[in-house]
């Protein structure tokens, strides 16, 4: 491929995903090629610039989308910033790749959902959980209609000592907009809604809880803590969700628990004609032959290229091909009133309804 065809794509955030971001893509530097990137702390920015060879630093998030040169925009910031830089860069004509969740709330994904079907360009949530390798395959038995119709499921993701950056971002709930639910929560409630089929949430019951974080205790070792700072989301959720057609869906997540686990993310999908089990990298697909129990593995291939590799290069194919990417827009908005729903179910004790009004 020509250097003059590749797409050209501006990264806002030099932090840890931005770090994740710049390796992946640049493993598909004959499509692409990162040619500016910003940090609020600019030294950050110059640091990244330097070990990938990124010709431009732009000195700000709007320098960098109005940058005329870039095709697209990955933002890789803290949740609270999701939706008005990707609302700029929709409206400044670029193409947006958004980590999850795509907005710190219900109505800052709706502001991005109008923006991306205004400008008609690529709006992708960065959940690379569907490109696991297990997952996808159990898609596609799925979409093949092996487990029949999927009438229930359950997921989760319980760490038992594992609070991210405690006193940062992460914890407080301004910046972040919550705690696991909307940090690793969000990651199941896509890909079950994503395995389920995508069926159309419409009501939640739920319930969050604080047992950990305000006495610093399960304080895990991704971040840095910052002891000045404040901790006031929660550190375990759980919640029933019921969809339009019937189905249900329980999730359940922590960041510190008093439990046995073995910190792994897992799905369990409920069928008429079969069931499938996710969990970490291995899954089984299980049904009823000759009445007695049956049962398949499934496992990652020793030669896979990994999740990150396909979601770059799926926003890449979108872009070319004008597709709509498998986390659209429209996926982010459903996560998002969930994740809302739960949290006010939780604070009136009551089951919430969605509002899927844009």
């Amino acid at each position: 491929m020509e250097n003059a065809s590749k797409i050209k794509i501006g990264l806002i955030g030099a932090g840890n995903i931005g770090g994740v971001h710049l390796s992946q893509f640049s493993k598909l530097a004959d499509e692409c090629e990162i040619v500016a990137i910003t940090d609020e702390i600019l030294s950050r920015a110059e640091t990244r610039a330097r070990d990938y060879n990124i010709p431009v630093v732009a000195r700000s998030n709007e320098e960098l989308i109005r940058n005329p040169e870039l095709d697209a925009v990955i933002i890789g910031v803290p949740n609270r910033y999701h939706a008005e830089l990707a609302v700029q860069a929709l409206e400044a004509g670029k193409h947006v790749l958004v980590e999850k969740p795509m907005g710190i709330n219900a109505e800052a994904a709706r502001q991005i959902v109008r923006a991306a079907q205004k400008s008609g360009n690529v709006l992708m949530v960065g959940h690379q959980m569907r490109w696991e390798s297990v997952p996808m395959q159990i898609k596609q038995q799925v979409d093949r209609g092996e487990l029949g119709r999927i009438y229930s499921a359950k997921t989760g993701w319980f760490r038992r000592k594992g609070i991210p950056g405690w006193g940062t971002w992460f914890t407080q709930m301004n910046q972040s907009g919550g705690g696991p639910l909307i940090d690793i929560g969000v990651h199941m409630l896509d890909l079950a809604l994503y395995l389920m089929g995508s069926p159309k949430p419409v009501s939640v019951f739920g319930s969050t809880y604080a047992e950990f974080g305000p006495k610093r205790r399960g304080i895990g070792s991704w971040g840095t803590p910052d002891w000045n700072g404040t901790y006031d989301v929660e550190d375990l959720a759980s919640a029933l969700i019921k969809m339009e057609d019937g189905s249900t869906l329980t999730l359940e997540v922590s960041w510190a628990v008093h439990m046995d686990t073995d910190n792994t993310p897992f799905i369990h999908l409920m069928g008429t004609e079969g069931g499938a089990a996710y969990r970490g990298s291995v899954g089984k697909l299980l049904t009823e032959k000759f009445d007695r129990p049956a049962e398949t593995d499934i496992r990652r291939p020793d030669n896979d290229e990994g999740e990150r590799v396909r979601l770059s290069r799926h926003f890449l194919q979108c872009i070319r091909e004008g597709k709509k990417p498998i986390s659209d827009a429209m996926s982010g908005l459903a996560n998002n009133l969930v994740l809302d729903a739960i949290y006010e179910s939780s604070r009136t004790g009551h089951e919430v309804k969605l509002n899927w009004e844009l």
